[in-house]
């Protein structure tokens, strides 16, 4: 372990930054859901197999969302740094970076509640039009709570990649592991720190999947009705 390591763990540096790694993925990952989550489900419901069709809204709304789900990272921090001035008054820092993770995030989000939500059985809609429900209580009394399982693993998936991204936003002044891993591993010639913050990272993806999964499964009706049939 080198020096400059040791004096990183017994100044709590690399803890302070882990922690700024996990705070902005969760943060960012919250809002995107925020934004995300209702034009996921608008993309579902203007579909032309959808609840109220619209084709023109739903291909200007998809090709909005495809065009920044396309767009790399790096290129896409750097193409939105005035975006990020306006909202927070800078190009760089830890606000910055929020804005560029939110803006990453919330179009990949879309796509996955978007197909999420198409997993949904159509027999449960007719049922459920059959009764008189509204679309309003379609989308909110039998889509989200059917594809709720769905959902959650869609968020984990979405926060390991927001974490992903996390780390490239260093290079516009973002703290966190990536930018450990780059000044004090990288740029001094440090293997060791570099690889401590892959650990750190490795640990944290672990822990949200986990997670995730736990609660994914917990909420997923055919796995509570199998365990059931298996009791009796």
């Amino acid at each position: 372990m080198s020096e400059l390591l040791k004096q990183l763990f017994q100044s709590g540096e690399i803890y302070k930054h882990a922690w700024i790694t996990i705070w902005t993925t969760l943060l960012s990952t919250f809002i995107a859901y925020l934004i995300g989550l209702p034009i996921g489900v608008l993309l579902n419901v203007t579909d032309k197999e959808g609840l109220r069709p619209c084709v023109p809204l739903n291909r200007a709304l998809g090709l909005i969302v495809n065009i920044l789900r396309s767009m790399p990272f790096v290129i896409l921090m750097v193409a939105f740094l005035p975006v990020a001035k306006f909202f927070v008054g800078s190009s760089t820092g830890n606000a910055a970076m929020l804005v560029m993770l939110i803006i990453a995030a919330a179009p990949y989000v879309a796509r996955l509640v978007e197909s999420s939500l198409k997993e949904v059985d159509r027999g449960v809609i007719e049922a459920a039009r059959s009764m008189g429900a509204s679309d309003l209580q379609i989308i909110f009394k039998v889509f989200l709570p059917e594809a709720k399982p769905s959902l959650i693993v869609g968020a984990v998936i979405s926060t390991v990649t927001i974490l992903g991204y996390s780390a490239m936003a260093s290079t516009i002044g973002g703290d966190g592991l990536g930018k450990v891993a780059i000044i004090y591993g990288h740029q001094r010639f440090n293997e060791d720190i570099i690889w401590v913050c892959v650990a750190f990272t490795v640990v944290i993806v672990q822990i949200i999947q986990e997670v995730g999964i736990f609660i994914a499964h917990k909420t997923d009706k055919r796995i509570r009705k199998i365990k059931k049939r298996r009791v009796l």
